[in-house]
């Protein structure tokens, strides 16, 4: 059985994206061909097609935020049927067989995960990802999106939704819990409607106030400006739990010194150099200091449910295939609010290039 894509691929990092037809790889007994509805763009998708995480395997497709429909199945799958609502996230295997996996961890699999692009796939290929119409994934690595979220507002969810439930979820993050949220893009908009819904009081924390009307429509109670002088004195000790979203570079000390004794700061976004830390500022008041990568297999259905049950979903501007060169330059510029989806119905009349 082939299986043939259009799909939007680069030839090397300073190449525009390009529609092209591949053959994704022969579907084996247990892998599910999935119909694509939509894809979401990551930071992460235009780090690594711009070899800002090390080189990546060209000519290459990204796109890890998947959400479709299943067009076929293996006749050894047993999870899915055909015209099921499906999701894809960051991996699409993992060994199975490692104490990581067994618990549930794939994202953490000790003989490495394999990523949805840009990895080596079970027949020796490198991963082609999402910015396309169809893609071969095994059973075990696709989750089920609820009725009630389209297929638009729940691609993000595949990786900007759990990677900002995990960390909430693990350190418990509930009912009259101050929590602060650094940062409103595509990560940060997630974690705030998230831990609004579980009854936190939330601070969204940004330079500046300019996004505070839609941190309030997205259950915020307020947003503060740390750039405002003495704003890190005046706010000492005050939160439980600080959700880092932000790449950039910053002041980990000055943000450790807003949780209380005992707190727990997360962090999810990645600057891309090292920041200096002296120990006493966890040692005094046992604070916590930690990181999270998006989370399992199970853990993601759970958050899917979860946004299901209240009505969350990513808030996007939905584009075409020939918009997306484009979008990576605002995406960087910081000017989306607060993801772009591609809506994979646009290839139909894409001219293979």
């Amino acid at each position: 059985m082939t299986i043939t894509s259009k799909v939007l691929q680069k030839a090397g990092p300073q190449e525009p994206y390009k529609v092209v037809e591949i053959e994704r790889r022969d579907p084996r007994a247990d892998d599910v061909v999935i119909d694509i509805k939509a894809a979401g763009i990551c930071h992460s998708d235009i780090h690594t097609i711009r070899n800002e995480w090390g080189e990546a395997s060209f000519p290459l497709t990204v796109g890890h935020e998947i959400a479709g429909v299943v067009e076929a199945v293996g006749e050894n799958v047993t999870k899915f049927k055909v015209g099921d609502r499906v999701g894809v996230g960051c991996m699409v295997n993992a060994c199975m067989e490692c104490e990581q996996c067994k618990n549930g961890m794939e994202q953490d699999c000790l003989k490495g995960n394999v990523g949805t692009y840009n990895s080596i796939d079970v027949d020796g290929t490198v991963t082609q990802g999402g910015y396309a119409q169809k893609v071969v994934v095994n059973e075990n690595f696709v989750v089920t999106i609820p009725e009630g979220i389209d297929f638009d507002v729940a691609a993000p969810l595949l990786c900007a939704g759990i990677t900002t439930y995990a960390p909430l979820s693990r350190w418990k993050v509930g009912e009259g819990d101050k929590v602060a949220v650094v940062g409103l893009g595509g990560l940060g908009h997630m974690g705030v409607q998230i831990a609004a819904a579980k009854g936190a009081e939330v601070t969204v924390l940004s330079r500046t106030t300019s996004k505070a009307d839609d941190a309030a429509k997205l259950g915020a109670a307020r947003t503060l400006a740390t750039s405002e002088e003495g704003f890190f004195a005046e706010h000492h000790g005050e939160f439980d739990f600080i959700l880092s979203t932000i790449s950039a570079q910053y002041d980990l000390e000055a943000y450790l010194g807003l949780l209380k004794p005992h707190g727990v700061m997360s962090v999810v976004g990645l600057p891309p150099e090292a920041m200096p830390l002296h120990m006493n500022r966890l040692v005094g008041g046992a604070k916590v200091l930690t990181g999270s990568n998006i989370g399992g297999i199970a853990e993601t259905q759970e958050m899917l449910d979860f946004c299901a049950e209240h009505g969350l979903g990513a808030v996007i501007e939905k584009i075409g295939v020939s918009d997306v060169d484009e979008a990576y330059d605002r995406v960087v510029a910081g000017d989306v609010r607060f993801r772009f989806v591609i809506d994979t119905a646009t290839f139909e009349d894409a001219a293979v290039q």
